[in-house]
């Protein structure tokens, strides 16, 4: 299956914010075991190239989908796609970075927020376009965007929670991502998975209430 695919079944990607990961193989399996088998990871955590690397043919053997995100330049992109990435994400626009992606037919989520930013990413090779920060803007901003841009997928970060992601869903959104509620730093330190399972379990339930 691919990116896309994936993410319209699942309909939530988690986005891994920590300092300290201690085993990423198991975050990933304790993560699809609650019903998301997106998983980001970020350059913002120290080492994230070697977590990848060790894991990154294991999860996807198992189903899930290993990405990089906060993905800043054409060379971040490049590594990251040489340890394993199956996709790469951005906080914005980023040329380079897209490039790299497109080139090695590597799905990429720029990040844009304005109209113009959306366009923008779309003319970039961008698979689906991070909407960020999507708190900031609400869901009604998502089905405000799908008047001119029908046909774009949207994919909105920042702010999402199991109280408000079905919102963003009704207003169009391919997927919403999930972040410190479903792997709170602390709990990925600990490597409380049984934790993180069910928060992942918890949000994804409240998909279809």
């Amino acid at each position: 299956m691919t990116a896309l695919e994936i993410l319209r079944e699942d309909r939530v990607l988690t986005v891994v914010r920590a300092d300290t990961i201690p085993d990423a193989a198991d975050l990933c399996h304790a993560i699809a075991a609650g019903g998301i088998r997106t998983v980001e990871l970020t350059f913002t955590t120290p080492g994230v190239l070697d977590h990848v690397r060790r894991c990154a043919d294991a999860v996807s053997a198992a189903g899930i989908l290993l990405g990089l995100g906060t993905v800043m330049t054409g060379d971040q992109a490049a590594a990251a796609i040489d340890a394993g990435a199956r996709f790469l994400v951005t906080p914005g626009l980023r040329p380079d970075v897209a490039a790299v992606a497109v080139a090695n037919g590597i799905p990429v989520f720029l990040g844009a927020l304005t109209p113009t930013e959306v366009a923008a990413a779309v003319d970039l090779g961008s698979a689906a376009v991070k909407i960020f920060p999507a708190g900031s803007v609400g869901p009604k901003y998502l089905s405000d965007l799908h008047g001119p841009y029908p046909e774009v997928e949207l994919l909105p970060s920042g702010g999402i929670t199991a109280e408000n992601a079905r919102t963003y869903l009704d207003s169009g959104a391919l997927a919403v991502c999930a972040g410190t509620g479903v792997v709170p730093p602390a709990a990925v330190a600990a490597g409380d998975w049984s934790d993180i399972t069910s928060r992942a379990r918890t949000f994804v339930d409240a998909l279809t209430d």
